[in-house]
C-alpha cells in the first residue's frame, strides 16, 4: 500500500487521517505543533518535523490546511512538497483555496512528474468522522483513478469535475448553495421562536420537506442546543466566501446573496465570532 503524508489535522483533518490508518495505510503526519497531532500519533502515524522530510517519504500527499497562502508555501515554497516529492507520486491539495493556484501548483508538478489534484471537500465534521464526504476533484483523470481507492475511504461522493481547478470551482458552487441557505434555515427558525412555538418539534415536520437542507438538518439542532463548536468555522467560510466573491467578479457576475451572506458573516468575525461555526448566524439575529 501507498505511504501517505497529511499534513493539517485540525477540526476535520485529524478524523480523515484517522480513516486512513484504521484501513491500514502509513501514514506520516506534520502540523506546526507536534501536541495536536499526539492522538493520531498513539493511533500509529508518524511523524515529521518538516514538509520537506514528509513529501520525501511518501507517495501520495493530502494537504488540508487553512489558507491559500498556506497551500502555496507548503508547495511552491523553499524545501515545499514539489522540492520533495518523488517522481511518479500524487499530491492532493483538499483545501478548499484558489482556482488559479490551484492550476499554477499542478503546472509545477507536471514539470517534475509529480500528479496534481484539486480536491475540496463538503460534509463538515460530521461528514469526516463519519467518512461520507463529497469530495469535488480537479486534475488529470489517470492521476485521479490512480488515487480513488483513498478517496474513498474518505467519501461517499467522489467525483472528477474536470481539469485543475475544476474542484475549486466546484467547491464555490458548493459555498455559494450554502451561504444563502445558511440565512434561510437561520431566519426560519429565529421567525419560529418568535412565534412561540416549539423549534423542535418545527424541525421534525419541515426537515423532511420541500424546505429539507443539510444545514437545516444538521446544524439547527445545534443552535436549539447553543452549541457553536466549530463544523466549519465561519473564519474558513468568509475566506471560502471572499474567493467565490473574487471568481464570480472576473466571470461578470454579480451574487447577491452570497455578498449579504459574506458582510453579515464580516460582522459576527468583528464581534469577536471568527472561531466560532457557521451556525452562529443565529447571533446576527440575536
Amino acid at each position: 500500500m501507498e505511504k501517505i503524508g497529511f499534513v493539517g489535522t485540525g477540526v476535520m483533518g485529524s478524523s480523515m487521517a484517522k480513516h486512513l490508518l484504521e484501513a491500514g495505510y502509513e501514514v506520516h503526519i506534520y502540523t506546526r505543533t507536534k501536541e495536536k497531532a499526539e492522538a493520531l500519533l498513539s493511533q500509529g502515524a508518524l511523524w515529521e518535523s518538516d514538509p520537506g522530510s514528509l513529501g520525501a517519504k511518501v507517495d501520495v500527499l493530502i494537504s488540508m490546511v487553512g489558507y491559500p497562502k498556506d497551500v502555496e508555501q507548503l508547495y511552491l515554497g523553499e524545501n515545499g512538497f514539489l522540492d520533495n516529492l518523488k517522481a511518479g507520486s500524487v499530491a492532493i491539495d483538499m483545501t478548499t483555496s484558489s482556482p488559479a493556484l490551484a492550476k499554477k501548483i499542478a503546472e509545477a508538478g507536471r514539470e517534475k512528474g509529480i500528479g496534481v489534484l484539486d480536491a475540496p471537500v463538503s460534509g463538515g465534521d460530521i461528514g469526516a468522522k463519519n467518512g461520507t464526504l463529497a469530495i469535488m476533484v480537479g486534475g488529470a483523470e489517470d492521476v485521479f483513478l490512480k488515487v480513488k481507492p483513498i478517496f474513498e475511504i474518505l467519501g461517499s461522493s467522489v467525483i472528477l469535475q474536470g481539469d485543475a481547478g475544476s474542484g475549486q470551482h466546484t467547491k464555490m458552487v458548493n459555498q455559494i448553495a450554502i451561504a444563502s441557505n445558511m440565512i434561510g434555515v437561520t431566519e426560519a427558525i429565529i421567525y419560529a421562536e418568535r412565534a412561540g412555538l416549539n423549534p423542535s418539534r418545527v424541525l421534525d415536520s419541515i426537515s423532511g420537506g420541500a424546505a429539507g437542507s443539510w444545514s437545516l438538518t444538521n446544524l439547527i439542532p445545534r443552535v436549539l442546543q447553543d452549541d457553536f463548536s466549530p463544523g466549519f468555522f465561519i473564519k474558513h467560510f468568509i475566506k471560502d466566501m471572499g474567493i467565490a466573491l473574487s471568481e464570480a467578479k472576473q466571470m461578470g457576475l454579480e451574487l447577491p446573496g452570497l455578498t449579504l451572506a459574506e458582510k453579515m458573516y464580516q460582522t459576527l468575525a468583528e464581534q469577536g465570532l471568527s472561531e466560532e461555526g457557521t451556525q452562529a448566524l443565529v447571533k446576527y439575529y440575536r
